[in-house]
């Protein structure tokens, strides 16, 4: 029989027991693909979206708290937030939006989960002119009875103010849209600067299914 090596024998179920923790932990990761794949607006980035590819596979990095507060505290409340950033669904509305969504989880739309979503600070923004084209990215292909889209009002401040339905101009409705992966439409707007939330409704085609986000936009 060969005689180990000192301290060999003692490394080997150390190491064999590092294995299987490892293995056990990568099982309960979070993976970039969402559970539920559906669609959000890419451009300009919705807050989720817009967390999820900035930090996605840099989510443990301590320096996100500095360099993007709004993103760590998302990340904070609720990872999968970000990691299914395609399923912010809700089914059954009925187009009834606004009664059925309160003040101040809009951003959310309405799902407790994504609450993180809601709070006012200092998002990262896209900046846009006053015409600018809307881009939804649907891996589910839905296609759309119609979009809704909404820019916050002058008078609103999206860092220290919730959205709430009376801080929105309704800016225009859309037609329907066959299905496809990428779906995108113009936007045109007038008198608006600065820092400025663009809400945006999907009512989907296959089923009564809607969608709500926020994507921080700047004018300029």
């Amino acid at each position: 029989m060969r005689t180990p090596k000192s301290g060999q024998s003692g490394k080997r179920p150390a190491l064999r027991a590092l294995v299987l923790l490892l293995t056990a932990m990568a099982g309960l990761l979070p993976w970039a693909a969402p559970a539920q794949a559906h669609g959000n607006i890419v451009d300009p980035a919705s807050r989720a979206y817009q967390c999820w590819k900035t930090w996605g596979a840099d989510h443990m990095n301590p320096a996100m708290q500095q360099q993007d507060p709004m993103c760590w505290q998302a990340w904070q409340a609720n990872s999968d937030t970000m990691w299914n950033w395609m399923s912010a669904l809700r089914d059954g509305l009925g187009g009834q939006f606004q009664a059925r969504t309160p003040d101040g989880q809009l951003c959310s739309n309405g799902l407790t989960r994504n609450n993180s979503l809601n709070q006012p600070g200092a998002w990262k923004s896209t900046r846009v002119s006053n015409n600018f084209t809307v881009h939804l990215y649907d891996q589910a292909s839905h296609g759309a009875d119609y979009f809704r889209v909404y820019v916050s009002k002058n008078s609103y401040n999206p860092a220290t103010q919730a959205l709430g339905w009376g801080h929105l101009d309704f800016i225009t409705q859309t037609g329907r849209y066959a299905p496809a992966t990428d779906i995108r439409f113009n936007v045109n707007t007038s008198g608006y600067t600065g820092n400025h939330i663009l809400f945006v409704i999907w009512q989907a085609s296959h089923s009564d299914q809607a969608y709500m986000w926020c994507s921080d936009i700047t004018f300029g």
